[in-house]
C-alpha cells in the first residue's frame, strides 16, 4: 500500500486522523464520566439541601463534592465572614446581598468552565478533521498523478490503486469528525442545563438568605425631650443570622 510516491502523505494523514479519534474518544469517555458523577452528586446534595429546615441546617450538609455543595460554601462562607451590621444604616444589607450576590455568579462561572474544559478540542476536531482528511487526499492523487506521467501509462490498473488510496483519508476524516460534532453538540446541551440549575439554585439560595439572614426590621424609636414636643423617628435594624456563627 506504500509503495507509491503518496503513501508518504497519505500514511502521515492517517495518523494524525487516529490521534484525533484517540482524543475525541478520550475526551467523550471523560466528559460522559463528568457529567454522570456530577448529576449523581447535584441531586443528592439537592435533596438534602432542600429537606433541611433552615439554613443553619442546611450549612451542616457535608461536601459530597458536588457544583452545588461548591455554590452551597461560597454562598456560607459568605454569610459567615459578613461583618457585623448591628447599628449600620439599611443601605448596608444590600452590600451585603450584592457581595453575596457576585460570589455565586462567580462560582457559577467557574463551575461553567470547569464543565467546558475539553470540550474546545472536540469542536476543532469535528471542524478540522474532514479538511485533514481532503489535504492528504488531495496530496496523493497529486502524487499519483506524478507517478503516471512519469510511468507514462494512465490504464485503470495503474490509477485505480494510488487514487483509492488516497480516497481513502477523506473518508477516515469524515468518520473522525462526525462522532467530534456530535459529542460536542451534546456536550454543550448538557453544559446549558447545569447551568441553567446552578443559577436556579443560586436564586434560591440568596432568596433563603435575603428572608433568612438579611431580614431588616423596623423600630420606632423616640428621639430626646425638647424642642417642641417629642417626635418619631423610624430606624431600621439589620438582623443577621449568621449561619455558622454558634459553632465552636
Amino acid at each position: 500500500m506504500f509503495a507509491h510516491s503518496s503513501s508518504l502523505a497519505v500514511g502521515l494523514t492517517l495518523w494524525v486522523l487516529g490521534a484525533f479519534s484517540i482524543a475525541t474518544w478520550a475526551l467523550v469517555i471523560a466528559k460522559a464520566t463528568q457529567f454522570i458523577k456530577a448529576g449523581s452528586r447535584n441531586r443528592a446534595y439537592l435533596n438534602s439541601f432542600r429537606a433541611a429546615p433552615n439554613l443553619q441546617s442546611a450549612s451542616e450538609i457535608p461536601d459530597n463534592r458536588s457544583a452545588y455543595a461548591r455554590l452551597a460554601a461560597v454562598g456560607f462562607g459568605v454569610l459567615r465572614h459578613a461583618p457585623p451590621s448591628e447599628g449600620q444604616e439599611h443601605d448596608h444589607s444590600w452590600d451585603r446581598h450584592e457581595l453575596l450576590e457576585r460570589n455565586l455568579k462567580q462560582q457559577v462561572l467557574r463551575e461553567r468552565r470547569s464543565l467546558e474544559a475539553g470540550l474546545a478540542v472536540l469542536a476543532s476536531v469535528g471542524s478540522t478533521a474532514p479538511f485533514v482528511g481532503l489535504f492528504g487526499t488531495v496530496w496523493g492523487i497529486m502524487s499519483a498523478m506524478k507517478d503516471i506521467s512519469r510511468i507514462g501509462n494512465a490504464s485503470i490498473d495503474v490509477v485505480a490503486g494510488p487514487i483509492g488510496e488516497a480516497l481513502i483519508a477523506t473518508g477516515i476524516g469524515i468518520a473522525v469528525a462526525i462522532p467530534a460534532v456530535l459529542a460536542f453538540n451534546y456536550f454543550v446541551r448538557r453544559v446549558k442545563s447545569v447551568i441553567a440549575d446552578l443559577d436556579d439554585f443560586d436564586n434560591d439560595f440568596l432568596n433563603l438568605a435575603q428572608h433568612a439572614v438579611l431580614r431588616v426590621e423596623h423600630r420606632r424609636a423616640p428621639e430626646p425631650r425638647g424642642g417642641g414636643g417629642e417626635r418619631v423617628r423610624e430606624f431600621e435594624r439589620l438582623q443577621p443570622v449568621v449561619v455558622g456563627a454558634n459553632r465552636a
